[in-house]
């Protein structure tokens, strides 16, 4: 069997990894370099709390995975399982937040829930308005711009071909299978995932299976080095889009930040923008996180081309009209914690045609219904 990848993202590059452990031959084929687009923009925050309910399952597998990216990728990836803590700072949010920690509790999901006073003694920089949190102490972070090239690295030593600056023009049928066509020729197949991200959407109308999606950019930034005292991932629940902002200290001292609006993106040629406005916007919500920072100089800002579906899922399983093609795609900007376990249920998917991991919801037969 021979498995074709369009796009070496974290996804596609987790996949190939999977797939080439299992003794298939893969070959991972990217328009860019490995991790370039989504994956590199990404702020490396891995958390289950706040996520779609029926996705806990995709994400503990994932989570499980984290915790062996050493072992598995003999790489430091910087996975570090610091906790992540989500502040409320009114009723609403406490409502929000002690709703989504009952819901998830069946699904295996712990959250330890604190008041006022508890959250103050745990966590004595949160700022002075917060009056709950949830702490999902098993989560944390890892370094985006290391683990999609990590996992390549890693397939390429089980025998993964790897394939950059090689745009995708089409995926057709053969009559031995399937053919990847490309500016640097042709790739045959006997399945083929389409893990393009945002662009996956315009392989999948190829295929006769249109997705609504459109690209946005995530707006980031990172501060000078401070001295290194804040241990988890910091969110909120709010439900204020323009205060959903988060951030985490790095161990060399600086604080890596995002959230607030996003920024619309023209996947040609797919170069996305941070608006300087909108950092100017975050600043003072991160502040309200956590005083400490509030006039802590910012020295970095960076943005990358995400996929959204309109439904805010993603896209994961078989073709419905090409026998052979599979799609995992359209992550929306919450997909960095996802990205082992689809990579390895995805492997699972192609090489045996079934996985225990429920992904129906993500199915793109759902679009065709709609």
């Amino acid at each position: 069997m021979r498995v074709v990848i369009v796009g070496g993202g974290l996804m596609g590059a987790a996949t190939a990894f999977f797939l080439a452990r299992r003794g298939i031959g893969v070959t991972l084929i990217e328009r860019d370099r490995v991790g370039q687009a989504a994956t590199n923009a990404s702020f490396g925050n891995i958390r289950r709390q706040g996520r779609h309910l029926p996705q806990l399952p995709l994400a503990h597998r994932s989570r499980a995975l984290w915790g062996e990216t050493l072992a598995l990728l003999d790489e430091d990836v910087e996975f570090r399982a610091t906790g992540h803590v989500r502040f409320a700072f009114d009723e609403g949010a406490v409502a929000d937040m002690e709703a989504f920690a009952r819901d998830a509790a069946p699904l295996g999901l712990t959250l330890e829930i604190l008041g006022r006073n508890e959250l103050r003694a745990r966590f004595p920089w949160a700022g002075p308005g917060a009056i709950a949190a949830s702490f999902s102490p098993e989560d944390g972070s890892a370094n985006p711009r290391l683990i999609a090239p990590a996992f390549a690295r890693a397939a390429a030593r089980l025998g993964a071909e790897i394939a950059e600056d090689c745009p995708v023009t089409a995926i057709e049928s053969s009559g031995n299978g399937l053919r990847v066509e490309t500016a640097r020729g042709t790739f045959p197949a006997d399945a083929v995932l389409n893990a393009a991200g945002a662009w996956g959407a315009r392989l999948a109308e190829r295929l006769g299976e249109p997705v609504p999606i459109e690209a946005y950019g995530p707006q980031m930034g990172v501060t000078e080095p401070l001295p290194h005292r804040i241990l988890p991932v910091v969110g909120i629940w709010s439900r204020v889009k323009a205060e959903g902002v988060y951030f985490r200290q790095v161990e060399r001292g600086n604080i890596v930040f995002g959230g607030g609006k996003r920024e619309p993106v023209a996947l040609d040629p797919g170069h996305a923008k941070v608006d300087p406005a909108n950092t100017l916007a975050q600043l003072p919500q991160l502040a309200r996180l956590c005083p400490a920072i509030a006039r802590v100089q910012v020295i970095r800002t960076w943005s990358g081309c995400e996929g959204y579906t309109g439904d805010m899922l993603p896209v994961m399983g078989p073709s419905r009209t090409a026998p052979g093609v599979f799609h995992a795609f359209g992550f929306c900007g919450h997909g960095f914690q996802l990205g082992p376990g689809v990579g390895d249920v995805m492997a699972e998917l192609i090489a045996t045609g079934e996985t225990p991991t429920p992904i129906a919801p993500y199915c793109i037969a759902r679009f065709a219904a709609a």
